[in-house]
C-alpha cells in the first residue's frame, strides 16, 4: 500500500498560546514521536502549512492512490492518540477513505481540506 506522511506544522500556534513560548506545533510533533508512530507511517515537521487561524494543523498522505487529509484545531495535550489512531486506519487503506465511524472524532469533525488522489478520475 505504500508508506503514509504525517506531516504537522511546526510553526502553528493558537491564539490563547503566548506567542513568546514553544509553539503548539512543535509540541504536537514532539508528542507524536515520543508516543510512537504506527508502522506504516513517517513522521515530519515542516514550517507552516498556511493553515494558521486553525492551528495546530497536521497532513495525512500517502502516494498517489490515496486521498490526502488536512486537519486543524489539534491539541498537543489532548489529540496525540486519536491522532496516531487515525494515522494507522489511513495506513490501512488503499486508498485513503477510511469508514466515517472508524474515524476518530477529530478527524471527522476538525477536518480542513480532502484532497483527491492524482489517479481519481475527473467529472467534466
Amino acid at each position: 500500500m505504500g508508506d503514509v506522511t504525517l506531516t504537522v506544522c511546526t510553526t502553528c500556534r493558537r491564539a490563547d498560546v503566548d506567542p513568546d513560548a514553544t509553539r503548539p506545533g512543535s509540541i504536537l510533533l514532539e508528542a507524536l514521536k515520543e508516543t510512537g508512530v504506527p508502522e506504516g507511517v513517517n513522521i515530519r515537521g515542516v514550517e507552516c502549512l498556511s493553515a494558521c487561524k486553525r492551528g495546530c494543523s497536521m497532513v495525512l498522505s500517502g502516494g498517489d492512490k490515496r486521498w490526502t487529509y488536512v486537519y486543524g484545531d489539534l491539541d498537543p495535550n489532548e489529540h496525540v492518540d486519536d491522532i496516531l489512531a487515525g494515522a494507522a486506519a489511513y495506513a490501512a487503506t488503499e486508498d485513503g477513505l477510511v469508514p466515517w465511524r472508524e474515524r476518530p472524532v477529530i478527524f471527522r469533525k476538525q477536518s480542513i481540506a480532502r484532497i483527491p488522489p492524482v489517479d481519481a478520475p475527473s467529472q467534466e
